[in-house]
């Protein structure tokens, strides 16, 4: 692993090298260190920038291998797994020399963060599991149709959605990074609790979302499925639970079982959210997760070096 000459909490843009792979982080904000993974798999981290959190927090942001600047793997698009996301993630809790960190993931991002903090909890000071579930697969699919449905019903009289049933319904035969950010786009209105009636606020959002082309299977196309469900009763590590009421990917259930799972973990449902508090609801989603890294920050890092 090689690394830039330069301080690693420094705010701005950052690499790192990790198995001959460029690993690219972003730093902002200021106070204890908090790792944050974003979802997908190949969706650009950009959209889980979270302001109102950085002013109580040093946020840590991977650009995950694959996407943007950071580099792609000899098998793109498969090769993506969790172990790999996860080897990388703990390539750059090491390079930032702060001791154990408190770990954020988003949706896909929850997944690997539940991975490393099983197998590496010497790591991770706390982890938030923020819009994650302990299983995926055919299971996870027909939950979220079902929610889908749901999200349907609920906007059955607006115009724009069949445009997002299609955008959904094309997700299977899309290749290429312009094909996947057109899918993505189309059906960000899924992921919003009230995008239509929001829709100024939040426009610019689905407008700057970007996604890259990525299969989440293995180097020999073996899908890279979630089972943690014998597993999270061995997180040691303190554990809060985010969920939006309105998220149909990653929705309640998924969060209730989590929190069933994961012992003395905490649970907050953010009730006008969908996948995203940290956009509808920002000053309640910062409020939520400063407070819980704030009894827990022994081991967080200080603030990035202004730069």
């Amino acid at each position: 692993m090689t690394t830039q000459d330069i301080a690693p909490l420094t705010t701005g843009t950052h690499s790192i090298e990790v198995d001959g792979i460029v690993q690219r982080y972003h730093v902002h904000g200021q106070g204890p260190v908090c790792v944050a993974h974003s979802g997908g798999p190949g969706i650009a981290w950009e959209y889980l920038r979270m302001p109102e959190l950085e002013r109580r927090l040093t946020v840590v942001y991977l650009e995950p291998i694959g996407t943007g600047a950071s580099g792609r793997l000899a098998a793109h698009p498969a090769g993506y797994t969790r172990a790999r996301y996860s080897r990388c993630l703990d390539a750059v809790i090491e390079h930032l020399g702060v001791g154990r960190v408190h770990l954020l993931g988003h949706s896909h991002g929850g997944f690997v963060a539940q991975y490393l903090a099983l197998r590496h909890p010497e790591q991770v000071a706390s982890v938030i599991l923020y819009e994650s579930a302990p299983v995926t697969g055919d299971e996870h699919v027909a939950e979220a149709m079902a929610r889908f449905q749901e999200f349907a019903a609920r906007n059955a009289d607006r115009p724009e959605l069949p445009e997002v049933v299609a955008a959904l319904q094309s997700l299977p035969a899309a290749t290429g990074d312009d094909e996947i950010t057109r899918v993505v786009r189309g059906v960000i209105p899924a992921y919003f609790a009230d995008f239509w009636g929001r829709e100024q606020e939040f426009s610019a959002f689905r407008s700057a979302a970007a996604a890259a082309f990525i299969r989440a299977e293995d180097d020999h196309r073996v899908p890279d499925t979630v089972d943690d469900r014998g597993a999270l009763g061995g997180l040691g590590a303190p554990a809060l639970v985010l969920v939006g009421r309105q998220d149909f990917i990653c929705g309640v259930r998924w969060a209730e079982e989590l929190h069933a799972l994961i012992p003395g973990s905490e649970l907050v449902v953010f009730e006008d959210s969908g996948h995203f508090a940290h956009i509808e609801e920002p000053e309640r989603f910062a409020e939520v997760v400063a407070g819980f890294v704030a009894a827990r920050t022994a081991d967080a890092g200080p603030a990035p070096v202004e730069g």
